[in-house]
């Protein structure tokens, strides 16, 4: 009896709230859901577990793959004086380090993020200045993009992509009032972008303002600019673009060089890493070589431990182990646009659209690291987000991921009737 009525006093209480809609009543109220048959809340874990297990996943994987890219290293005379575990040392360490960070911005408001966005975006334009600076900025392959702290190098670019997240999404929630008009709506924020874009040319980094500025396009579309308005800032990035490659015989040659790899003007200068990196997957098959069995990562293929992860764990893995990171890679994008989601149905906007900002960063910065190992894309020198060797990068990556996970917590404090 007591399970009918649980059941009855549940339908009761729809039909009474569908009664009322049209009559003032708001939407149902988001809340726990209720085990009918013993009439008990049922309990709603405080995080996102599966979120967290999946990041460890694709940390832990690439723990083993960066040991795994670059044991042979010591053997080149350039890191002679570097032992085996040299690089896995440091990645451990930077991940350590991002754990910690971690645990610590989790602890933070979303409040705290929406209230400073601006303060984090004007020390993120302070570091990509300094990082110029002679004598200051440490140039690596003709770039000057680190800064060093001793323990590791900082790499502002990649502290700039969470900066840009956060500062659109509170320039969209400021800036609700005026989405329709495009001068005050748009131009403010492009100028911003323009701002990090000439920074980040002067280093040269162009792949980290491509995606930026993928970063603040997709949170103006989602924060409800006019969709014409977004088509002719991508019309206007996109003319830029092609007169920057216009004039840059560098990268313009890079271009070239992916239009066809196996040229022999290109195969031993420009397309050399493609071309490896293609190898190195046609060697994988299906089941891959196993596992420490690479051979590309044997001074063939540059940047094994780094940009070109993915084509190691192509030979060493097969097509199995590349197809995991990609579903993982998608099933972590996917959910962190359902957070971001959720959080925008509790009207938590700018919580809602940071979440999304990051989906966007991980999900398209992923895409690309992918597409140029796979020969679909021009190489742009961007890492594989949370696997590829790099102390800046996955500290700031595990960050972001903190926040989303503290827009999770605060979103299931508010359906348990909480204050978030």
């Amino acid at each position: 009896m007591s399970a009918m009525a649980a059941r009855f006093g549940v339908l009761k209480t729809w039909f009474a709230a569908f009664g009322r809609k049209g009559e003032g009543a708001g939407p149902l109220p988001v809340r726990d859901r209720i085990d009918v048959a013993g009439a008990r809340p049922v309990r709603i874990s405080a995080f996102d577990q599966p979120l967290v297990a999946v990041v460890a996943t694709l940390v832990l994987l690439g723990v083993v793959m960066v040991y795994s890219a670059s044991i042979a290293l010591p053997d080149n005379p350039r890191f002679a004086n570097y032992s085996a575990l040299h690089f896995l040392q440091r990645h451990v360490f930077a991940i350590a380090v991002g754990f910690v960070c971690a645990l610590a911005a989790v602890q933070v408001p979303i409040a705290f993020w929406e209230k400073h966005a601006s303060w984090v975006f004007l020390l993120a334009l302070l570091l990509l200045v300094i990082v110029l600076v002679p004598f200051i900025g440490k140039v690596v392959n003709f770039s000057r993009r680190w800064i060093p702290l001793g323990v590791m190098n900082f790499q502002p670019s990649e502290l700039a992509k969470l900066a840009i997240a956060l500062y659109a999404a509170s320039y969209m929630v400021r800036r609700m009032d005026v989405r329709e008009d495009f001068v005050k709506a748009v131009w403010p924020m492009v100028l911003a972008v323009a701002v990090i874009g000439v920074l980040l040319l002067r280093q040269p980094d162009m792949g980290a303002f491509i995606v930026i500025a993928t970063i603040a396009m997709g949170i103006l579309f989602l924060g409800g600019v006019n969709a014409r308005m977004f088509f002719l800032i991508a019309a206007v990035m996109l003319i830029t673009l092609a007169l920057f490659l216009a004039f840059d015989d560098l990268r313009r040659e890079r271009i070239l060089a992916y239009l066809d790899p196996w040229n022999p003007k290109y195969a031993q200068g420009k397309g050399y890493q493609l071309t490896h990196s293609l190898i190195a997957l046609g060697r994988g098959e299906f089941f891959g070589q196993g596992l420490g069995n690479s051979v590309e990562k044997l001074h063939y293929l540059p940047e094994a431990h780094t940009d070109f992860l993915l084509a190691v764990i192509g030979e060493e893995l097969g097509f199995l182990g590349v197809a995991t990171v990609i579903v993982l890679f998608f099933w972590m994008t996917r959910r962190i646009f359902v957070i971001g989601r959720q959080a925008i149905a509790l009207e938590r906007l700018f919580a809602g659209l940071t979440c999304q900002g990051i989906g966007i960063w991980m999900g398209f910065q992923a895409f690309i690291n992918m597409g140029v190992n796979l020969g679909v894309l021009p190489t742009k020198g961007l890492t594989l987000p949370l696997m590829s060797y790099g102390g800046s990068a996955i500290l700031v990556n595990l960050v972001a991921l903190a926040i989303v996970l503290r827009v999770d917590i605060e979103t299931r404090s508010l359906m348990r009737g909480g204050k978030g």
